[in-house]
């Protein structure tokens, strides 16, 4: 049987300057013991702020289209113009009925 080698991920040695607001939170963070170092706690906020980046993009590819399609439907004529009090006339309209 022929044995395969073992890769190992690679670790890269990072140092980083915190505030002290920062530095008591992450310290906080590994006393709780929902974590078991520092670079836990990093590791784990660099994640979450890929996650939320991740969502931020959707959200603005979401809102591009959206102005893509209204400006199709300026352009194609599907739209008119309103008014603020004859929204709120509609509105109360259908409230009352």
């Amino acid at each position: 049987m022929k044995s395969l080698p073992l890769l190992l991920e690679s670790v890269m040695s990072l140092n980083v300057s915190l505030p002290p607001e920062f530095e008591n939170r992450v310290h906080q963070h590994v006393e709780s013991g929902l974590y078991g170092s520092a670079s836990e706690v990093v590791r784990e906020a660099l994640r979450l702020f890929e996650a939320y980046q991740s969502v931020q993009t959707a959200n603005l590819s979401a809102l591009k289209a959206d102005i893509v399609q209204g400006v199709a439907d300026v352009s194609a004529g599907r739209v008119r113009e309103v008014s603020a009090a004859s929204i709120k006339e509609r509105g109360r309209a259908f409230l009352a009925s």
